[in-house]
């Protein structure tokens, strides 16, 4: 855990971040992914005969693949061309078979497609598994023992606000509840991008994976969260180049997210305030694309 308190440096104000591309597969979604299977096996669910199915933006199939890759266990990974050239190149050296969709949804991505590709595949591959993350109660309990737990141990004194990406909503999900049994009156706020639907809002065209999504998860719960903050594609790549400019630090397009929405937030927070965050995945898998000018050139403003 980092204090951000070069690109937070408002007197009263403490950001706390943890980084969760520190995982040995580059992001948050190692911890799902080992989580999952490891219940499986463990249950007897999953075997040496499973056959691993899961649609995915790119992280969770990096973590799915390296998980499933030490376990001998044969895994297919849905993505799509939103996808970036590092994590599918990552995917194939961890063995995994890929298949992308090209159609879009009728919500104008492709996570409909995806999850169709997926029913398809599980129809057809004996000994099929699939993880659904959206839908996995285990993905949220992933993060309610894990980041949040490590996060609750090891900062002493309060936290007023936790301050979240949303796109299969587990992260903000488990750290929610584990951090509210020790500090009952945490703030919860969701950064969700401009285009998604989880929260309600009109569906439209997103580029940056990994944020969003143009369904509601199963395992979120509204009730949990008390605001939610929409961040463009735009505004997530300004964080990203903000966060590496002030504080060194390389990360992927939902950590971009995450501080454009706190830089939102602070004409509203008081005087005192102390929020931990989430930086989701590594920046250097995003080379091509959040920090390349042309290709950020080419967003919808």
């Amino acid at each position: 855990m980092v204090m951000l308190e070069r690109l937070f440096p408002e007197r009263g104000l403490e950001v706390i971040a943890k980084l969760e591309y520190m995982n040995p597969g580059g992001s948050m979604k190692d911890r799902p992914a080992r989580f999952i299977i490891e219940h499986g096996i463990q249950d007897g669910m999953i075997t040496s005969n499973t056959h691993l199915i899961e649609s995915t933006s790119g992280n969770l199939g990096v973590a799915v693949a390296m998980v499933a890759r030490v376990y001998g266990i044969k895994f297919t990974c849905v993505i799509d061309p939103k996808t970036t050239k590092t994590n599918v190149k990552i995917l194939e050296q961890l063995g995994a078979n890929v298949e992308m969709v090209q159609d879009l949804d009728d919500q104008g991505g492709y996570l409909k497609t995806r999850i169709q590709k997926v029913k398809e595949l599980a129809n057809k591959i004996p000994n099929s598994f699939w993880l659904n993350q959206y839908a996995n109660q285990l993905n949220w309990q992933s993060h309610y023992y894990g980041a949040s737990s490590e996060i609750a141990e090891e900062l002493s004194g309060p936290i007023d606000c936790l301050v979240a990406a949303v796109s299969t909503s587990g992260s903000i999900m488990g750290c929610a509840r584990r951090l509210r049994k020790k500090h009952p009156n945490l703030k919860v706020v969701a950064v969700d991008a401009v285009g998604s639907v989880i929260f309600g809002a009109k569906p439209a065209s997103r580029e940056l994976p990994g944020i969003g999504s143009s369904r509601i998860p199963e395992i979120l719960n509204r009730d949990e969260i008390d605001e939610v903050v929409y961040v463009s594609d735009r505004e997530s790549v300004q964080g990203c180049r903000d966060l590496l400019f002030y504080e060194g630090i390389l990360a992927g397009g939902s950590s971009g997210s995450v501080v454009a929405a706190m830089q939102k937030l602070l004409p509203t927070l008081p005087d005192s305030y102390r929020i931990v965050t989430l930086l989701p995945d590594r920046g250097d898998r995003y080379i091509d694309s959040v920090y390349d000018d042309d290709w950020v050139s080419k967003l919808r403003d």
